[in-house]
């Protein structure tokens, strides 16, 4: 129970997120924070420079003591070369992480830069690959070729890096074949981790004005099913296991960083749109230099925030204690089921130290309850906890994991 409870405790975050939102052009489909630049805008060095000022501040106040990991994203940071280069080389400097990860796009991804990334500590590229089929890039907006991104995903792998591949399934153009054939392309790459998620048409997004008023066969919730499925079955056979709802490892290769965010670490974000989870001491270390943050109230244990500033102020050399917030305060009940939901994300078994404080805090025959629930509805299934007898604790079923938000939503309706 202690190993749990001091994860409300913590005094400095585990991970670090740092989110640059320019891209080459926008996806069809995103709704991300990023926005179409070109590669000589003034604004990605001066926004590169708030990022290392910020970090430094950050630093200042201890919030990076203890950072495991950082990731990279965006957008595309790969669109940043040597500004890339030099963030990362200031971030390893302050925190040394045990994992750095790198989101890419095969057509900003060169030689030259991965050869340089390295220099800055870099440990993991992430490649937005989505689909190793011209005519389904095209339709998504991507501007790379297919044979671009295998080349550049070897490039990434001969460099030395721990590469990570993002497919995307039930998408315009695609069938049951030319699915089984990006697999297969992917397999072949000889890489150990892949990122599988369908397709979501977001309002806004050019895809939502395309498709309206149209069917969209290819998006069905059984299309989308099918696809994860087919997915899980040719990955398995090729010796990945699914360690999280939408993503694959082999060889002990999951995103350490990933992982941060289902077991109730905290993690700082810096730059425009990024999201942080402290712990109340953390957000109180931040709110005495940034005012205006609002007083923590006193039942809080946790704060989730979100940077409201644009990319274009925190170019300006925007501080963190200037930083404008978005904040949310959670209850140690609010924290507590939330951390139920999020752990429910990955396909290892709860840890029993989270189940002992949901006990504490819920009551033990109200968890119980929802547990059986799911158990008694295939969400879940019991199981021994690491080959012990005397534990036993849960993890999602194949059921649970293609029906994730009705499991997610019992177990975050404990809080009420």
């Amino acid at each position: 129970m202690d190993s749990w409870q001091n994860k409300y405790n913590q005094t400095a975050t585990s991970a670090l997120y740092l989110h640059i939102p320019f891209c080459s052009q926008k996806c069809f489909y995103c709704d991300f924070s990023s926005w179409s630049t070109r590669q000589d805008d003034s604004r990605m060095k001066n926004y590169v420079k708030a990022l290392k000022r910020q970090l430094d501040e950050a630093v200042q106040l201890g919030l990076l003591a203890d950072t495991k990991t950082v990731y990279m994203g965006g957008g595309t940071p790969s669109l940043l070369g040597q500004d890339a280069v030099d963030l990362a080389q200031h971030t390893s400097a302050l925190v040394n992480p045990d994992e750095f990860s790198i989101e890419a796009n095969p057509d900003s991804l060169s030689d030259d830069l991965l050869a340089s990334l390295a220099t800055g500590g870099v440990t993991r590229v992430s490649l937005g690959v989505q689909s190793f089929n011209d005519n389904e890039l095209k339709k998504l907006g991507r501007i790379h070729s297919a044979d671009l991104a295998y080349d550049r995903v070897l490039a990434a792998k001969d460099n030395g890096y721990d590469v990570s591949v993002d497919l995307m399934c039930a998408i315009p153009e695609q069938t049951e074949s030319s699915w089984e054939f990006s697999l297969s392309r992917f397999i072949s790459l000889g890489v150990n981790h892949v990122s599988v998620y369908p397709l979501t048409i977001e309002d806004g997004t050019a895809l939502a004005k395309q498709t309206q008023d149209k069917d969209t066969p290819w998006n069905t919730y059984d299309v989308q099913a099918d696809r994860m499925q087919a997915a899980s079955k040719v990955l398995q056979a090729a010796g990945f296991e699914r360690y999280e709802v939408a993503s694959y490892a082999r060889n002990q290769k999951s995103c350490k960083h990933n992982k941060m965010y289902w077991t109730g670490e905290s993690y700082l974000g810096l730059g425009t749109s990024a999201a942080s989870m402290l712990t109340a001491a953390e957000y109180d270390v931040l709110a005495k230099v940034n005012t205006s943050l609002p007083n923590r109230p006193q039942n809080a244990v946790r704060a989730r925030l979100v940077v409201l500033d644009a990319p274009r102020k925190i170019a300006e050399d925007a501080s963190l204690f200037s930083t404008e917030f978005d904040v949310e305060f959670l209850t140690l009940r609010e924290s507590v089921a939330e951390d139920l939901m999020l752990h429910a994300r990955l396909m290892e078994p709860m840890a029993p130290a989270l189940l002992d404080v949901s006990k504490r805090v819920f009551g033990v025959s109200s968890v119980q309850k929802v547990l059986d629930s799911c158990v008694y509805d295939e969400l879940l299934e019991c199981v021994n906890y690491e080959d012990s007898k005397d534990k036993t604790t849960y993890r999602p079923t194949e059921k649970g994991w293609l029906l994730g938000n009705e499991l997610y939503g019992r177990l975050w309706d404990l809080r009420l």
